[in-house]
């Protein structure tokens, strides 16, 4: 039974526990010496962790994606947990429980495969339900959806989160489309279905998740392009007007020529794609960093390299006491730099007003002071 898990580590608390080594490189202190830089991860998230000392004993024992048993201290770098490992030791698959250490969607794949074959029933388009039939009806290519990540690491990083992401980007397009009447939902929801679908084969995962070499070469758009050109041959006339639509909304969902698309989205339900697409990862990525950070101290996470920006703990910033707001300037004091008795204008008092939510309340009170 695994003792502890990353998400119960706690700052200067010695722990001894085991983890699976997502990433390990040897560096050189100012002295020569080596050290160990390392990426631990189990179910619950990863942490960053550094060996400094009796190295050279144990650098060449290990490698990456084997399982490790660490004695070590937590304590906070840059506003994130690291763990300064003491003492270490590569430990046999054998004696581990491997359900401990690949962090999954929390709903059940089946049922979220359900849902996608209900989506996939609502599409009105005969071409367009032949074709996603036609690839779901691949049971190797159902298997593999049913528990490929989304990404490497920036969002839906765990087993589940392609279907999981596609599924919410489902809903998105349902919820978004209407307000468009140009828009086809048929097409757009396909396009939401079908983008990533090279992350198949994209992404390894077996043990931690990294590229194939097949999508170290090629890419996940490269590779979705070639599996729905064998897909739609076999839908027996399939338009091909409607088949250039659904492939330039996989080669353009990235959105620009610099983020990896070979095309910009040149029509509304491509455009469309590419936002929501964007909107449902960032999200994610800004949902699972602020729990990742969730047991660290103060209201801000550490910089989140995928966001460029560090993140507000939200519900942190609003359960900790915030000093009285000074009182808020009357016109009076905007027009001669002192108040009068009773002269608040009446901006100022309408946005004094009481309001349901706490986080608006302090906004206001913010937006009050000198």
């Amino acid at each position: 039974m695994k003792s502890a898990f990353v998400r119960e580590l706690q700052p200067n608390q010695v722990v001894t526990t085991t983890f699976l080594v997502q990433t390990k490189d040897i560096r050189q202190k100012k002295t020569g010496e080596p050290y160990l830089s390392l990426q631990l991860c189990d179910r619950t998230g990863e942490v960053d962790a550094k060996m400094w000392d009796n190295v050279t004993e144990i650098m060449h024992t290990f490698e990456r994606d084997d399982f490790v048993k660490v004695k070590g201290v937590p304590q906070v770098y840059q506003n994130r947990l690291q763990l300064n490992i003491h003492k270490m030791i590569k430990v046999d698959e054998g004696e581990i429980d491997v359900r401990d250490y690949f962090p999954c969607s929390s709903r059940d794949p089946d049922e979220m495969f359900r849902e996608l074959e209900e989506i996939i029933a609502g599409v009105a388009n005969p071409h367009l339900r032949a074709l996603l039939e036609a690839f779901f009806s691949d049971a190797d290519i159902a298997s593999r959806f049913r528990v490929a990540p989304a990404a490497k690491s920036i969002h839906h990083a765990y087993l589940g989160g392609l279907i999981e992401h596609v599924l919410s980007l489902c809903k998105l397009c349902r919820l978004v489309a209407p307000h468009y009447p140009d828009v086809d939902l048929d097409l757009l929801l396909t396009g939401a279905i079908l983008h990533d679908i090279g992350k198949i084969s994209e992404l390894t995962y077996a043990r931690s998740f990294g590229y194939s070499n097949e999508g170290q070469l090629l890419g996940h758009i490269a590779i979705g392009l070639r599996t729905l050109t064998s897909k739609i041959e076999t839908v027996p006339g399939f338009p091909p007007d409607l088949r250039s639509l659904v492939e330039h909304m996989i080669l353009s969902h990235h959105g620009e020529l610099e983020f990896g698309s070979p095309k910009v989205p040149l029509f509304p339900e491509a455009l469309l794609l590419h936002h929501l697409d964007n909107l449902d990862s960032k999200m994610e990525c800004m949902r699972a960093f602020v729990d990742r950070d969730a047991r660290l101290d103060g209201c801000w996470t550490g910089y989140c390299t995928a966001l460029e920006r560090v993140v507000l703990k939200k519900a942190r910033y609003l359960e900790e006491e915030q000093p009285q707001a000074k009182a808020p300037k009357t016109d009076a004091v905007a027009a001669n730099g002192s108040a009068l008795p009773g002269t608040a204008s009446p901006i100022t008092q309408e946005r004094r007003q009481p309001t349901d939510s706490p986080f608006a309340q302090k906004l206001q009170r913010a937006l009050g002071k000198d």
